[in-house]
């Protein structure tokens, strides 16, 4: 089940985030500095492809809050909005309701994404 509800999920909008993720991620690798941000966002490059089957732990240590506000600022706020706008759309109707819930856990992921973890279910 979590194979065929990955695959209505890329064909129905989640190479949007994919593809979101990827591009900031490589923004973000054009810098020296910037490289441990890009590669998170290829691993939710990655995630956002295929989410069904996988949860996010978010850190709780404050060395990552620094740097996810700068995140936010030049970068974040961007995908949060799309996810928070895709996540209304799907939850339109009965059937999109499991794709708007994904796009709500990564709205979450898109405002700390520095510090968290993703893991199979």
């Amino acid at each position: 089940m979590k194979v065929l509800g990955n695959i209505i999920w890329f064909i129905l909008g989640g190479f949007i985030g994919f593809l979101s993720w990827g591009i900031l991620g490589i923004l973000w690798s054009l810098t020296f500095v910037g490289i441990p941000i890009g590669a998170q966002c290829f691993k939710f490059a990655k995630m956002s492809a295929a989410p069904f089957g996988k949860d996010i732990h978010f850190s709780d240590s404050g060395s990552s809050l620094l740097i996810n506000i700068i995140w936010l600022i030049l970068g974040g706020f961007a995908i949060v909005g799309e996810e928070i706008m895709l996540g209304i759309i799907f939850c339109l109707t009965i059937v999109g309701i499991p794709f708007g819930m994904q796009h709500f856990k990564h709205a979450k992921l898109a405002l700390l994404p520095v510090g968290s973890e993703i893991y199979r279910t």
